[in-house]
C-alpha cells in the first residue's frame, strides 16, 4: 500500500443520534451525528410515527392534498384584460372611419 494517501482511521469514533443514543464504531471521522437510528426508527420500534426533518411531511401532505376533500373545479370563463374594452372601441372607430373613406355618401351608424 502507498503511504500517506489513506485517511486517518478512528477505531473509537462516536455516532450520536437525535434521540440521544450513542454508538462507538470504527470510522474515518471522529464524530458523526445522525437523525434516525435503530432505536428510534419506526420500522425497528414498531411504532407508527413520522420522522420529520424540516417540515417535509407537511409539505408532502399539502402538495398531494391528503386527508382533505378534493377541491371543486371552478368553471373558467373568458377573462377580459385591462384595456380590452378600450381597444375594442378604438377598433370600432377605425372600422367606421375606413367605411366613411370608402363610401363618403353613405352614412354609417356606429355599432
Amino acid at each position: 500500500m502507498k503511504k500517506d494517501i489513506h485517511p486517518q482511521y478512528y477505531p473509537d469514533a462516536k455516532i450520536v443520534c437525535s434521540c440521544g443514543t450513542v454508538y462507538e464504531v470504527g470510522s474515518t471521522k471522529r464524530n458523526l451525528k445522525v437523525e434516525v437510528c435503530s432505536k428510534c426508527h419506526p420500522f425497528y420500534t414498531g411504532q407508527r410515527r413520522i420522522v420529520d426533518t424540516g417540515g417535509r411531511v407537511e409539505r408532502f401532505i399539502k402538495k398531494y392534498n391528503w386527508g382533505q376533500e378534493q377541491p371543486v373545479e371552478k368553471k373558467k370563463g373568458l377573462k377580459v384584460k385591462k384595456g380590452a374594452e378600450e381597444v375594442k372601441e378604438i377598433l370600432e372607430e377605425l372600422e367606421t372611419a375606413e367605411e366613411k373613406k370608402a363610401h363618403p355618401e353613405k352614412k354609417v351608424q356606429p355599432k
